[in-house]
Order: C-alpha cells, then structure tokens, then sequence
C-alpha cells in the first residue's frame, strides 16, 4: 500500500512540473493520410476528438493514428 501512495505522489508531482509545458500531437487519419496538428486531444468511447490548430475546425475521428511531436515538427505542419 506504502509503494503504490509514493508511486502516486511521483506521479503527481511529475505532472504538476510538466503543467506549464506545451505537448504536441499529430492525428493522421489512416484512411487518407491527412495529418492534423493539435496541443489537445480527448478521447471518448474510442472516437477522439480535437481542434485542428491550422484552420480552428472541431475534428472528430473513429479511427487514427496519434503522435506526440516535438514543438519543430508542430511549427512545420502548421506552415
């Protein structure tokens, strides 16, 4: 019980230092091959769900690959 309270408090701790960073992510949808690029997504039921940052649209997806980039390759697909 002693390990499982301290792997809980690293684990918020870990997530209390890293509150102030950006993370990236692109979505690909599998079927096209179209990548989007968003700083949030949310995931329900299966489908995720995110704004796409170039052009502000609402996305929804059943299907699709997501990645965690790093702030350059954000910056490029945005251009």
């Amino acid at each position: 019980m002693r390990i499982k309270t301290l792997l809980g408090a690293a684990a918020l701790a870990t997530a209390a230092l890293t509150a102030g960073c950006a993370t990236y992510y692109r979505v690909t949808d599998p079927g096209t091959g179209r990548a989007y690029y968003t700083e949030k997504v949310e995931r329900k039921n299966g489908t995720i769900m995110f704004k796409d940052a170039k052009t502000g649209a609402e996305v929804t997806m059943t299907s699709s690959v997501v990645l965690e980039v790093s702030k350059d390759e954000y910056e490029k697909g945005m251009k």
